[in-house]
């Protein structure tokens, strides 16, 4: 059993609230869990507005098969958010 995990980080150039953070959080964190079936929660800088840090794990048989996903993942972020990455820390 493999488990990766990572840290992303993340600007909201459009959120002036908290309550604009919450909605596209949730909305990122829905999108992930429909399409990935993987752990995926906010981790840090709750009281900023702008900030958003999601933690991610994938578990697999496969290592190869978790990198690829863990990925896939950041590429579908990038891709189908308003958000955009400005770090990734693999733990």
């Amino acid at each position: 059993m493999v488990v990766l995990s990572a840290k992303l980080k993340l600007y909201i150039s459009s959120s002036a609230s908290l309550k604009d953070k919450r909605q596209i959080r949730q909305s990122i964190i829905a999108k992930i869990r429909q399409k990935f079936n993987v752990a995926i929660a906010e981790v840090d800088d709750q009281d900023l507005h702008q900030t958003l840090t999601l933690g991610v794990a994938v578990v697999s048989s496969d290592g190869t098969h978790a990198q690829k996903m863990l990925d896939e993942i950041i590429r579908f972020i990038e891709d189908n958010t308003d958000a955009d990455l400005i770090d990734v820390i693999y733990d």
